[in-house]
């Protein structure tokens, strides 16, 4: 589930948060005391948003349960109206949603994570008053042909439709994890991920996404982070070199540890492709930084690359799978 894109964006952030705080340290010592500690951070900041996906899983068990209840009330009442009496239960037959609520690995972690909406009901009425007032729900509703497949669908478009553009749900989750902030998109992509993934016959045993692919992307989040720790003066100074008549002051923070981090990356793994380490940090750039900030740093990564280059510096071997 978590792949190197976004570990790359959880690297910068620490590395950016440790530029303001002015955690740039020089001896040995306070540079492995710091690896450490960021690294400790990386780690449990990963470990968050995982939890997150999970968190966002069990919100489509709270709003299913609440739909249930909805209908169980309105039979209940003494005088229910006729749409009461004769609720239309497509909604609370969803295959996918009830394959879910029965999920034993998603019972498991919210069981030893502590995972609950139960303090959330106003949230999650608000959450449903949207989702019965969608055309697609509607049409959904209407259409009695039972499927699997439609019935997935129905989430995704829940998901896409409704959740993604909540900032009222995101704006929740942020107050409710610091670790949470720029997750929301994210793991929102890797939940209709898990659905599309979803085969019934699979049952209450669906397995979910792994935390990490392999652990080859936890050695590369470690490593990556390290290099870009232990090596920052030395990068900064590479950068400030080619950056002619830019002082390091006028260089834009996030700009300047977007940078650390592609070089750390380029001097680190040899088997990633060069085009590869750039595109990817030139993207990033483009949602975390200034509106000029990809143009800059595109010049300056790549007069860098050619400099070692002709340095004889930069060795690359063998081909890379293309990242997912």
């Amino acid at each position: 589930m978590i792949n190197r894109i976004l570990i790359r964006i959880k690297t910068i952030q620490l590395l950016f948060a440790y530029r303001i705080n002015k955690e740039q340290l020089t001896c040995s010592k306070a540079l492995s005391a710091s690896s450490q500690k960021a690294e400790g951070e990386l780690l449990e900041s990963l470990n968050q948003t995982y939890e997150l996906y999970h968190w966002i899983l069990q919100l489509i068990i709270e709003l299913h349960s609440y739909a249930i209840k909805r209908i169980e009330i309105g039979l209940n009442k003494l005088r229910p109206t006729d749409e009461e009496r004769n609720p239309n239960k497509r909604f609370i037959n969803n295959l996918f949603a009830k394959q879910l609520c029965s999920n034993k690995a998603l019972a498991e972690f919210t069981k030893n994570n502590g995972i609950s909406w139960s303090e959330e009901t106003d949230l999650i009425k608000l959450l449903m008053n949207q989702i019965t007032a969608a055309d697609f729900y509607k049409e959904y509703m209407k259409d009695n042909t039972r499927s699997y497949e439609n019935d997935k669908m129905l989430w995704r478009h829940i998901v896409r439709k409704v959740l993604i553009p909540s900032t009222i749900l995101e704006e929740r989750l942020e107050e409710m994890n610091l670790y949470w902030n720029d997750d929301f998109e994210t793991v929102m992509s890797f939940v209709e991920k898990t659905i599309k993934r979803f085969e019934e016959e699979k049952g209450a045993d669906q397995p979910l996404l792994e935390k990490f692919r392999d652990t080859e992307d936890i050695d590369y989040a470690k490593q990556l982070l390290k290099t870009a720790i232990y090596n920052q003066e030395e990068y900064e100074t590479l950068i400030q070199q080619t950056a002619q008549n830019w002082e390091s002051e006028r260089i834009a923070n996030m700009d300047m540890v977007i940078m650390q981090a592609a070089i750390a990356e380029i001097n680190a793994f040899p088997t990633i492709p060069i085009n590869v380490t750039l595109n990817e940090y030139i993207e990033i750039s483009k949602y975390y930084s200034t509106e000029k900030s990809s143009n800059f740093i595109n010049g300056i990564l790549d007069k860098i690359v050619n400099n070692l280059r002709q340095e004889g510096k930069l060795i690359k071997v063998g081909a890379y799978i293309k990242e997912q």
